[in-house]
């Protein structure tokens, strides 16, 4: 029976592009505990807090996980929604105005509603993140300190779109546009100019931005 569970949720985590340790972050654990739970049988079977949890989170009936078919109303039922949690990653110094800065706070992810994320576009859940932005350059559409969610697996450039973006080793966000010049670097502030005629191949798309929030 412990070993049909720890199948289930392996099945369950790589068929939503998850990774072991954002599990582990959604149960308030540490990262290495889903890992350990399924692939070294310790602890030998999940706590009902975490098989509720784990339930609501992949939204399937919790009798897939080890719970008890008459355990209560919650048994067989799955929960309305699915929750992704989306972790904040540090990539690097801040590269001054418009830039990103170094998030320390890894362990603090922000959970989406799993309809929400596909109404935005996302793709795997694992190739997502969020990013917090420096500087005043993409004003008045991202402010300094807005948190991003950006999909790393978003490296096609659609002209208009807003991405997170290396040229020359500059870490930025800005938004990318094609015109008589080329490829353009967009910055939405106007007191900050626009970076054309460089060579496309000194520029490494990191990923595009699908929302943005911020603390009012």
């Amino acid at each position: 029976m412990a070993d049909d569970v720890r199948s289930a949720l392996d099945a369950l985590i790589r068929e939503r592009g998850e990774d072991y340790s954002a599990i582990s972050r959604l149960l308030g654990r540490n990262p290495a505990y889903i890992q350990q739970f399924i692939k070294r049988g310790s602890p030998r079977k999940l706590s009902e807090e975490d098989r509720l949890r784990l339930a609501a989170y992949f939204r399937v009936p919790e009798t897939r996980l080890g719970g008890r078919a008459d355990g209560g109303p919650a048994g067989d039922m799955a929960p309305a929604a699915a929750l992704v949690t989306v972790p904040r990653i540090a990539i690097g110094a801040s590269a001054g105005p418009g830039g990103i800065a170094e998030i320390e706070e890894r362990d603090r992810p922000i959970a989406f509603d799993d309809g929400l994320l596909r109404d935005l576009g996302a793709g795997r859940r694992a190739a997502l993140s969020i990013i917090r932005v420096a500087g005043e350059s993409m004003e008045p559409t991202l402010h300094d300190g807005d948190d991003i969610l950006v999909d790393r697996d978003a490296s096609e450039i659609r002209p208009g779109g807003i991405y997170v973006l290396r040229l020359d080793d500059l870490l930025m966000v800005k938004r990318l546009l094609r015109d008589d010049r080329g490829l353009v670097v967009h910055s939405d502030n106007p007191a900050h100019p626009e970076i054309a005629g460089f060579d496309p191949a000194t520029l490494q798309v990191i990923g595009r931005v699908l929302w943005c929030g911020r603390k009012l």
